[in-house]
């Protein structure tokens, strides 16, 4: 056997869908992990009956702990900020993150992307890059977005975003499918190896078809931010019921299960109708693990927000704000068991890298 490994001894995890105790092999230099025999030599670590499981990958954060991803000052304390905000992911379970920019002004993004490019953290979650919910969004559902700043389609990204970005720190981005010229938009940042979800839109059945068949791949939030699933009328969410042989394929989609943005029986429904495709968000903001009470705005809200428990709302409204949850409170309304554990905050397993980071 050639190639550095670790062999992780007296370990339990799930195989085949059974909880297993057994030993488990990694490789040093791809992570994964291999057949489980035919090895000699390597790194062996005692795991004294603790899991292994999957680290959580969080697609759709804007912040916790005070910390929002537009509270940008300068290049030195916002890298330092974003290792912090990091290393506390980590306690959460969360070993791979995409920062999330809502929208904000162009030069606002240009300032804030250099400094989220992927990256990996020291005894932390990797930072994955960034996923930038806006401008190309419908007004009519701007949720808590500033819909002033909000741009048509054929506005080009580089404009908005900087060239350079798109070819470094962005790489996810929320569109609304419905908007004249998305299509051309949709194919431009696909055609750079950008992701691009369908989101905070109006977006009929027919607009949702028409943006997967220009390369877009996920649903944003499901069900928030976009027309409900009704009877006659299934909206965006409808796609996701797509047949498992259409091309182009059935989208990611995500889903807040936090009990404030959905019911917890629509995040069952949701998640069981195509549970390989759905993704567990949070949408956290930097309320997330503080106190509740009133507290400032920033570059996205410049309007004060009030916090009780896991709500989180624009000061003197109910217009919801994000998330105020870690991932691993979020699971249990779908029956998800997944989880980590840690010795010294060492991480024992890093989760494997799915649909947006091209593994």
């Amino acid at each position: 056997m050639s190639g550095c490994f670790t062999l992780f001894t007296n370990a339990r995890y799930v195989l085949d869908g059974a909880f297993v105790a057994d030993h488990l092999v990694i490789s040093g230099d791809t992570g994964m992990i291999l057949r489980r025999d035919g090895y000699i030599g390597g790194d062996v670590v005692d795991l004294d009956d603790n899991i292994v499981a999957p680290g959580f990958l969080e697609l759709h954060t804007n912040g916790a702990n005070g910390f929002h991803f537009t509270h940008f000052g300068d290049g030195k304390s916002y890298a330092q900020q974003i290792d912090k905000i990091a290393r506390y992911y980590a306690t959460q379970g969360v070993t791979g993150f995409w920062a999330t920019i809502p929208t904000v002004e162009a030069h606002e993004f240009q300032k804030i992307l250099p400094a989220l490019a992927a990256r990996d953290i020291p005894n932390s979650a990797s930072l994955l890059g960034a996923h930038t919910e806006g401008p190309y969004l419908h007004p009519q559902k701007k949720g808590a977005h500033n819909s002033s700043l909000f741009q048509t389609c054929d506005t080009s990204p580089s404009t908005i975003y900087g060239a350079s970005n798109l070819s470094s720190s962005v790489k996810l981005v929320t569109v609304a499918p419905e908007i004249p010229d998305s299509a051309n938009l949709i194919k431009t940042l696909t055609s750079s190896g950008i992701r691009v979800s369908m989101g905070h839109s109006t977006a009929s059945y027919s607009d949702g078809l028409a943006g997967l068949h220009a390369g877009a791949t996920c649903l944003t939030h499901t069900l928030n931010a976009m027309p409900p699933f009704a009877s006659r009328i299934p909206g965006l969410a409808g796609l996701i019921s797509l047949p498992s042989k259409h091309k182009p394929i059935t989208p990611w989609y995500t889903i807040i299960p936090d009990g404030e943005h959905l019911h917890p029986a629509t995040v069952s429904l949701l998640h069981k109708n195509n549970p390989k495709r759905s993704i567990l968000i949070t949408d956290s903001i930097e309320l997330a693990s503080l106190s509740d009470g009133t507290y400032p705005g920033h570059a996205q809200i410049p309007f004060e927000q009030t916090k009780a428990g896991t709500r989180a709302t624009i000061a003197g409204t109910d217009t919801l704000i994000g998330g105020c949850i870690p991932l691993q409170e979020g699971g249990p309304q779908f029956d998800v068991v997944v989880g980590m554990r840690y010795r010294g905050g060492r991480v024992l397993c890093h989760g494997e890298r799915g649909c947006f980071h091209g593994n």
